[in-house]
């Protein structure tokens, strides 16, 4: 059967249309088929979790970093406060007297104005509770600042890990 060739056009043109490869919708817009939209929401799905995964982890990451920094000024402060006054608080007077004098011994004799914290409150670890102060230090150090990290115990590994002013 031999079809002229402008029917020919016509014929492969209807057959398209009918098998839906024209992927063509009423007033003439393309669309997508099922395959395609299934492939992208894999895609999308994908994407998603591995940007989840990493994002996930970010928080604990900062709140660790926020601790070193805080322990970081801890001991600088510390240090200055010794400086300044020939001793270091005491474990009972702690980290408070580096934001106001102490009011029981030993006093310091030179106080500034505004402490030896820009704050004017002791801050809590990124986890929300207060840092330890030890005088002496576990490893015999003259002072160390101890955050408990995510667990709030001591011990453990990970997010959960001590970190200390003796291990910057």
């Amino acid at each position: 059967m031999n079809i002229p060739t402008g029917d020919r056009q016509h014929a492969t043109r209807d057959t398209r249309q009918a098998t839906g490869d024209a992927r063509r919708v009423a007033g003439g817009e393309r669309a997508f088929t099922l395959v395609e939209v299934l492939i992208a929401l894999v895609i999308v799905v994908t994407m998603g979790a591995v940007v989840a995964i990493n994002v996930l982890d970010h928080p604990q990451k900062a709140r660790q970093a926020a601790a070193k920094m805080q322990l970081s000024a801890f001991k600088t402060a510390l240090e200055l406060y010794a400086a300044d006054n020939g001793f270091l608080p005491t474990r009972s007077q702690g980290l408070q007297a580096l934001v106001a004098p102490p009011t029981s011994d030993p006093v310091p004799r030179s106080y500034p104005p505004h402490g030896y914290l820009d704050a004017p409150e002791v801050p809590l670890d990124p986890w929300g509770r207060p840092y330890a102060y030890l005088v002496p230090g576990s490893s015999g150090e003259a002072f160390e600042i101890v955050t408990y990290g995510a667990d709030g115990e001591e011990g453990g590994a990970d997010y959960a890990a001590d970190l200390s002013s003796s291990r910057l």
